[in-house]
């Protein structure tokens, strides 16, 4: 479709060389030295999937050229970024568990939500925290794809997930005496599970896809950790079946859900503009902004991660593109929840003044 083509079908591989590299090439009656500190290849015979003039090799190591030498000033960063996420999606999880004012289905949808904005972060940003103080960042083949299967896991659920909650906002204001039924407590853990299984079946798809690719020379990723994108730029074998899968999840995981919470917010739009009360259309266009705040800062970062143009690519900006979609997002989440909702507010107030926690000191229960 013109030049408009996925990020992942660039072929332009960074310059290799194999100075840093030691690859042992077996040939028959031949013995194969001790391997040294940077053999970090095997052998694999595949001539099927072999470009012209390279050797295909069996990875065991992956190294990162995203940071470019030892980073200081990017670990204490991330680091930063890491404490605020973990910090402020625990401080979610803590408010909904203790008040009962938020034992609702929103909120329950919301605990899971910071759930996995943790797992997100800690997916990546640990490993990106020690590369970072390391001369040169490496992450080794089997833990490349773990890195991408969890990762592509979490992306998965939380588009599932965020197309839940604009159901469930759906449910209560358009369809306001049918909501407690329609929202169960079995519903919604149905809904949640549903949510987590989809994401870890379409992760594993992507994950056997990337275990089958080979790579020609030293495995370089311009990257600062292991996603699908990168991987098929440096493989040297066939990625159609991996481009296909990630095309197909584009549209069922990804856009899929996007649409559905479009649909669901225009009627909900249509529902509170008929609200003859000023105060009650506040209150609903309250309890919705959060939520459409989110999944814009979402769906926008996902899509320029997975489909940008491949003529306007360029590691700097992958890299900043996949930082804020998968380590700043989770980070913001709680906070926009927090400024956002009123409820949240007031349970993170009645925390704070030692009334969140009943039977604590200045509790009302």
């Amino acid at each position: 479709m013109g030049s408009f083509q996925p990020l992942w079908r660039d072929q332009s591989h960074p310059t290799r060389t194999l100075a840093s590299w030691v690859v042992v090439l077996q040939s028959p009656g031949s013995q194969s030295p001790p391997p040294s500190h940077s053999a970090r290849f095997c052998p694999q015979t595949n001539p099927a999937g072999r470009m012209a003039g390279e050797n295909q090799t069996h990875v065991m190591e992956f190294m990162l050229l995203g940071f470019s030498h030892s980073q200081p000033f990017l670990f204490v960063l991330f680091l930063a970024i890491y404490l605020a996420t973990l910090l402020g999606n625990s401080a979610i999880l803590a408010l909904v568990s203790l008040d009962p004012h938020l034992h609702s289905p929103m909120y329950f949808f919301l605990s899971h939500l910071s759930c996995l904005d943790i797992c997100y972060s800690s997916v990546t940003v640990p490993k990106i925290l020690a590369n970072a103080l390391r001369p040169q960042a490496t992450i080794s083949y089997h833990g490349c794809l773990a890195q991408m299967f969890f990762l592509m896991g979490c992306a998965g659920t939380e588009c599932a997930l965020l197309a839940v909650m604009a159901y469930d906002r759906y449910a209560a204001i358009c369809q306001p005496l049918r909501y407690t039924h329609a929202m169960s407590r079995g519903v919604c853990v149905a809904a949640v599970t549903g949510c987590w299984l989809w994401g870890m079946l379409d992760s594993a798809v992507h994950t056997l896809l990337a275990s089958r690719l080979s790579f020609c020379g030293a495995a370089q990723l311009q990257h600062i950790f292991c996603d699908v994108p990168p991987l098929l730029r440096a493989a040297c074998s066939n990625t159609h079946p991996s481009e296909v899968a990630l095309h197909a999840a584009s549209v069922f995981v990804g856009l899929s859900p996007f649409l559905f919470v479009i649909i669901s917010y225009l009627r909900i739009l249509a529902t509170v503009l008929r609200i003859p009360v000023a105060t009650g259309r506040r209150k609903a266009f309250s309890t919705c902004s959060a939520h459409l705040l989110v999944v814009a800062l979402y769906f926008v970062t996902a899509n320029l991660n997975y489909n940008r143009p491949s003529s306007g690519y360029s590691p700097a900006a992958d890299t900043l593109v996949s930082a804020l979609y998968c380590i700043v997002t989770p980070m913001l989440n709680p906070l926009i929840y927090s400024l956002r909702n009123q409820e949240v507010r007031g349970a993170l107030r009645k925390a704070l003044r030692g009334r969140g926690v009943p039977g604590s000191p200045g509790s009302n229960a």
